[in-house]
């Protein structure tokens, strides 16, 4: 079987985690080719089996799709880029801001960062280095809400959603038997992560593992979105860097460009593909040029143990990769 060795890779970091379950769809032109499902909800004994239902969390994945309403805001004419972020956000201190552009706010290179009383501070210059903060989700969320007067879950839905059939993605405020609870402490009792709303600005977005990966294929189709849409999403959109070592983004969306150290994604994946994933173990990988998506899911926190993460992630998207190297 030519997923032997993948499917081996996720079982193991899935019990090297102490994750409960796991889940990997995989698509290949456009047929769903490969559904594992493995463990339980939670460790506990009478949990559900995972399976193709099972909706988990995704955290900062959740980021691949605000970045889809940040391009169609672009290609509409609401944005652009290289806009100054002081034009939108009033409420931030215009000398804190400085020179930031949307572009800055949308790949990680905007150098701001926040104190725990919410003061904003400038950790460097903009486009000058890059750093994983969360202000800029926020930021940006607020604004795209603003821009089409909807929350930009309720812009996907009409959008996407809806017109894919999409019916197992959504920002959760209840807990319900189809959602997978989380894992902090494989010690303690899993704990649903809900929100108090829906309108995107928190981290409650669930989706199964097949809806996941439909997600990324929606971005290889260029039927459902206009093909520009997609490109200002999934092609490198950052500014030039200095140090050679920073990971490269789109729309928040990790780009391969040239293999960097910093990055998330391994050097035999083909330039082009692009990847996304959260802090409870699901990623989103999308190599273009074998016209693959790979999801995978999980459901502990902080995955691949602290510093060793990137090596993880590099091996699994290698061995994805290595799978259709010199098919096409």
């Amino acid at each position: 079987m030519i997923f032997e060795k993948l499917i081996s890779y996720v079982e193991d970091i899935k019990v090297r985690n102490h994750s409960s379950g796991a889940a990997l769809v995989i698509i290949k032109d456009n047929q769903v080719v490969l559904e594992h499902y493995s463990g339980r909800h939670s460790h506990a004994d009478a949990s559900r089996l995972i399976d193709e239902n099972s909706q988990f969390n995704v955290a900062s994945a959740r980021k691949s799709y605000l970045g889809l309403c940040v391009a169609y805001a672009v290609h509409e004419g609401n944005l652009r880029l290289d806009d100054l972020a002081v034009d939108y956000f009033k409420e931030y201190d215009p000398e804190v801001l400085g020179r930031t552009t949307i572009r800055h706010l949308v790949t990680h290179s905007h150098g701001l960062h926040e104190n725990e009383d919410g003061t904003i501070f400038r950790e460097f210059p903009p486009g000058q280095d890059w750093a994983y903060r969360g202000i800029n989700i926020v930021m940006m969320t607020k604004l795209i809400n603003k821009l089409y007067q909807k929350s930009f879950p309720e812009l996907l839905n009409e959008r996407v959603f809806q017109p894919l059939g999409l019916k197992e993605t959504a920002w959760q405020t209840k807990p319900s038997e189809k959602l997978v609870p989380l894992i902090d402490d494989p010690n303690e009792p899993a704990s649903y992560k809900l929100g108090q709303t829906s309108d995107g600005t928190e981290s409650n977005l669930h989706t199964s593992a097949r809806e996941f990966a439909l997600w990324g294929n929606l971005h290889l189709n260029k039927e459902l979105v206009a093909e520009e849409v997609i490109k200002l999403a999934t092609q490198v959109q950052n500014p030039p860097y200095k140090n050679k070592d920073l990971p490269q983004n789109g729309l928040f969306w990790y780009v391969q460009g040239t293999p960097a150290s910093r990055s998330e994604i391994g050097d035999r994946v083909p330039k082009g593909s692009y990847q996304i994933l959260g802090i409870n173990g699901p990623t989103l990988l999308v190599i273009p040029e074998y016209n693959v998506v790979v999801a995978k899911m999980y459901n502990k926190r902080y995955n691949y143990g602290g510093a060793n993460y990137l090596y993880y992630l590099r091996v699994f998207s290698n061995l994805v990769a290595d799978i259709w190297r010199g098919q096409g």
